[in-house]
């Protein structure tokens, strides 16, 4: 029985806008979510808030979505803090195939609903 299934793989970037960011980012920094794993490619840090306001969405980001699905065409969070005027672009970078043997022990159980 085939296991797979697809992801999308993110780039999860900050950008400017016309307020100041007055939080730890500098437009430009990034990371990446390839499958299950974030990969910060570059050295510099990016706050654990942000980070928390961003990881509810990205599982959602990396799935198949419908066609008029908000998230679709949402891709711009702003920053959990109201006073900071940064943003984090959400990209869908490629797809990825996944085994579900090799996410979890749990059984694929197919039922039809």
């Amino acid at each position: 029985m085939d296991d797979s299934f697809v992801l999308y793989d993110l780039k999860v970037e900050v950008v400017a806008t016309e307020k100041p960011m007055v939080c730890s980012h500098h437009e430009g920094d990034y990371f990446l979510v390839e499958g299950e794993n974030l990969v910060f490619p570059q050295t510099n840090s990016f706050s654990m808030y942000s980070l928390g306001a961003l990881l509810p969405l990205l599982p959602a980001m990396q799935r198949p979505l419908q066609e008029n699905d908000w998230m679709l065409s949402d891709h711009l969070i702003a920053c959990p803090d109201p006073n900071c005027g940064a943003r984090f672009k959400i990209t869908r970078m490629g797809k990825r195939i996944l085994k579900h043997g090799d996410c979890t022990v749990v059984p694929l159980h197919n039922k039809k609903e």
